[in-house]
């Protein structure tokens, strides 16, 4: 009996770890932190050709602030507020 309380703990342990790693804030707020430092620097690098275009308006300079924020926002929400892991029923055994 023991050993199937270890291995029941241990598939709990599992699980808590797996709903963690694929929070959907992790995901999203990493992606919006890559994409938003690609475009920031396609920002910083804007030609006056470009500049010109956009009616002297940094446009993807401000994307990709925007994005870094947006994604900064979710990981430090993650951090805030992890995800707990379902508590199992009573009745569920």
């Amino acid at each position: 009996m023991s050993e199937l309380l270890n291995e029941v703990s241990e598939l709990e342990r599992k699980s808590a770890t797996a709903a963690r790693l694929f929070d959907i804030r992790r995901i999203i707020g990493g992606l919006f932190v890559l994409y938003g430092v690609i475009v920031t620097i396609a920002g910083i690098t804007a030609s006056d050709a470009d500049l010109k275009k956009a009616e002297n308006i940094n446009i993807n300079l401000w994307t990709g602030l925007g994005m870094l924020a947006l994604g900064l926002f979710f990981l430090v929400w993650l951090k805030l507020r992890p995800a707990a892991p379902p508590t199992p029923e009573v009745g569920e055994a």
